[in-house]
């Protein structure tokens, strides 16, 4: 058996015997400690773990950066010569001055609210997609009062596509925020198929109006014949309204040679404002006469009231009380049947 060790006292104070120095604690491994910053201690796993952490943080937020940038929802702010505005051609002609200047006056006090849209080019420079009113603004801004705070615009850097999903975002845009002139509207379509950005008016009108309603669609269509055909010559076409483009369009489509002396006329005439071309414009159809009308087909009235009989598959026909006809069936929904029997309907007065 072990023999234990005997402890004696400490002297007492009063005693003449010197007091032992007191000893240091023996170290051990679980008391090991680490200082780090303002005297704070933390275990070595600690350290570990906080530096793991800060890492995979880090590489959270730059990954989230990364997907937001790559994905067109990172606002950045850009150079303001760098944005090339005629990246696309723009559907909007002209610019309210009073409606600019407010919102001049809105980007002045409060700064840019919104950003606009682009999309990156080859050359280091962006192309416009939306936003040509608030890059004008800033631009006008920038040169009225040279401050460097006009120097830069905020952007969203799209990745669209192809360049028909850029047409379809800045049509959006506008049809949104301030509505175009049926004919502003009609030019996009016919400048984009120019541009070989879709194959034809049909596709083209589809998708950049998708959004729009059926009645809607079917008058930028009308409009569609005036560009065409006068754009060339017009020099406010802006003004023309729904009620007189489709007019005009009738009779253009009744006369071939309209076109041609209507262009003539305009030409004739080339330091005109808006009220006298739209002058020049009637004058010219008054010339021509009433627009006529497609031969009607002789025969037995038809009854006053019918039920709906088949004319095709999906395609329902119905003589109402009235003697209207009335198509009903789902072929109707299919645009492309519906442009087809829209176009063998015009091509009736022609045969």
């Amino acid at each position: 058996m072990a023999k234990r060790k005997r402890l004696t006292p400490l002297p007492s104070a009063t005693s003449g015997a010197p007091r032992p120095a007191p000893q240091a604690a023996p170290e051990t491994k679980s008391a090991t400690t680490l200082a780090r910053g303002l005297g704070s201690v933390r275990p070595p796993i600690a350290e570990v773990a906080h530096d793991a952490a800060s890492a995979n943080a880090l590489a959270e937020v730059a990954q989230t950066l990364t997907a937001a940038r790559a994905e067109g929802r990172l606002i950045q702010r850009l150079p303001l010569h760098l944005i090339d505005a005629e990246h696309l051609v723009r559907d909007r002609l002209v610019s309210d001055p009073e409606e600019m200047n407010v919102l001049k006056e809105s980007i002045r006090h409060r700064g840019q609210q919104t950003a606009i849209e682009v999309v990156a080019l080859e050359d280091g420079r962006y192309g416009l997609i939306s936003g040509w009113r608030r890059l004008g603004a800033l631009r006008d801004l920038l040169v009225e009062t040279k401050a460097p705070a006009f120097e830069t615009v905020l952007a969203l850097v799209r990745t669209p596509a192809d360049a028909a999903e850029s047409y379809v975002a800045m049509v959006e845009e506008n049809e949104i925020r301030v509505g175009l002139s049926f004919y502003e509207r009609a030019r996009i379509v016919v400048r984009a198929v120019d541009r070989d950005v879709f194959r034809s008016d049909r596709v083209a009108l589809a998708q950049l109006f998708a959004a729009v309603s059926r009645s809607k669609r079917s008058k930028i269509n009308q409009f569609i014949t005036i560009v065409r055909q006068l754009d060339q010559g017009l020099k406010y076409p802006t003004e023309i309204t729904e009620r007189s483009g489709l007019a005009l369009v009738q009779a253009l489509d009744a006369d071939e040679t309209l076109a041609q002396r209507l262009l003539k006329a305009l030409a004739a005439q080339p330091d005109r404002n808006a009220e006298e071309e739209g002058q020049i414009i009637t004058d010219t159809l008054t010339a021509t006469g009433p627009v006529p009308m497609a031969p009607l087909i002789t025969g037995e009235r038809p009854r006053k009231h019918s039920e709906p009989e088949p004319l095709c598959e999906g395609l329902m026909l119905r003589v109402e009380r009235d003697g209207a006809y009335r198509l009903t069936g789902p072929a109707l929904e299919n645009r492309f049947f519906v442009s087809r029997l829209i176009a063998a309907l015009r091509d009736l007065d022609k045969a």
